[in-house]
């Protein structure tokens, strides 16, 4: 039951979708580095004398937010509720 191949299959190359995939994959990349590095995307410095508040804490207060201190952890950390380990009887060398 061997399968003859036609002509068509023997010469056909199938290299349209990998081109386009390609092509796709090419443009892809150039326009993250246009749009990621582009002279419009540098940070905005501003000066210490210039900004309007000097910490978040003070931003968040002027816009309404109410800044609490986070609660403090546990020094140490309590025991698991588990049965304690047995330890093997101590063997003496004969």
């Amino acid at each position: 039951m061997a399968k003859e191949l036609t002509e068509d299959q023997l010469t056909r190359s199938g290299g349209a979708p990998l081109k386009v995939a390609i092509g796709v994959a090419i443009f892809g990349v150039l326009g993250m580095l246009i749009v990621d590095h582009g002279p419009w995307n540098k940070p905005k410095l501003q000066h210490a004398l210039i900004a309007n508040y000097s910490t978040t804490g003070e931003a968040a207060r002027a816009a309404g937010a109410q800044v609490l201190p986070t609660e403090p952890k546990l020094e140490v950390e309590p025991e698991p509720p588990m049965p304690k380990p047995v330890h093997p009887a101590n063997r003496t060398p004969p």
